[in-house]
């Protein structure tokens, strides 16, 4: 039986102990003193259609040269112990998904399936990650909210302060990135939209740089989830990489969310690789299990994503239909292990 998602959360409320639904749906991402971001309206509409002010192959486009000069993620990533040394790809799962089941337990039963990490968790959560020798590949607690973010230039100086703020917190904690928003267009064409988030980030890539961490932009769908969003394609987020020129900023590539816009993940991700340093997963239609019951080929997608070189995270950010949670991410974990 294959479950909305409403139905999904709903189950997954019931195998936690309770809850509601929308206990579980906000926050999508937990402020690092424990409250709820402020996640406003969306608007209605894309800010910019697929493929957007440029496409890929464009003159910001790596062309050998642009790409030699790029490292792959941050190297330090390798160091750590692989739970599984027959496994290409290192794996965490997020939090929101599982926000109505303890901390602790998603990281006991993130352990038992040699996951090593679990993400979108801010500062105030960190201690509990540590206390199961766990890491967070990709932290939060800087940014207000997904429809809110750097391209509101009356943003900056409050963007600014968070993120001065949370950079250093991350570095002590030795995890690598950070995750940002562009936030919803509200009327802001990409081209004035990607000149202010350019504005607006450039004064913290030298504490990014300092701190050795990546501020990390994801991009996300808005047919579906976030209508209004501003990076909602691939060739959006390159060119503002380009323009940034900064190892310490990259982008979470959504293998959910591009597949709804644009599909064609895995000669997306052969291409444009160097641009990415994360990776989400979901199945499409739904944003539910990996398997069988969706479109995407999970398997060969990591195996391109292996092939490419990475040593970084997927992070599994699919929610859950099955009476028991775990048995979805079980699944899931043995589907990526190429």
């Amino acid at each position: 039986m294959i479950l909305n998602r409403r139905e999904a959360l709903a189950r997954l409320g019931r195998w936690a102990g309770g809850g509601t639904i929308a206990g579980l749906l906000s926050p999508f991402f937990s402020r690092g003193d424990g409250t709820a971001p402020r996640l406003g309206v969306n608007i209605s509409g894309g800010a910019n259609a697929p493929g957007g002010p440029t496409t890929p192959g464009g003159p910001h486009a790596p062309d050998g040269t642009a790409t030699a000069t790029r490292t792959n993620y941050v190297a330090r990533t390798n160091s750590a112990s692989r739970a599984n040394a027959t496994n290409k790809i290192r794996q965490s799962v997020c939090r929101w998904p599982y926000a109505q089941i303890p901390l602790d337990e998603l990281c006991r039963q993130a352990v038992s399936l040699g996951i090593e990490g679990v993400e979108l968790v801010g500062p105030s959560e960190w201690a509990v990650l540590k206390k199961h020798g766990l890491t967070c590949p990709m932290a939060n607690g800087a940014e207000p909210g997904i429809d809110v973010g750097f391209i509101d230039p009356s943003l900056h100086a409050e963007l600014r302060r968070r993120y001065e703020s949370v950079i250093p917190q991350v570095a002590e904690a030795g995890f690598p990135q950070l995750i940002c928003f562009t936030g919803n267009a509200n009327g802001i064409d990409p081209e004035t939209g990607m000149k202010n988030f350019e504005k607006g980030i450039k004064p913290l890539l030298s504490l990014a740089e300092k701190s050795n961490i990546i501020l990390c932009l994801e991009l996300f769908n808005t047919k579906v989830d976030h209508p209004g969003y501003m990076a909602d394609n691939t060739a959006w987020g390159i060119e503002l990489c380009d323009r940034l020129g900064s190892d310490h900023f990259k982008l979470l590539y959504d293998i959910y969310h591009m597949q709804i816009m644009e599909g064609d993940i895995i000669r997306t991700i052969r291409q444009y690789h160097d641009y990415f340093s994360h990776y989400h997963t979901g199945g499409v239609p739904g944003r539910n299990e990996i398997d069988s019951t969706q479109e995407l080929n999970y398997p060969a997608i990591m195996r391109a994503i292996a092939d490419t070189g990475y040593q970084g995270f997927v992070g599994q950010e699919f929610i859950p239909t099955r009476e028991n949670p775990f048995d979805s991410l079980r699944e899931a974990v043995q589907l990526c292990d190429v």
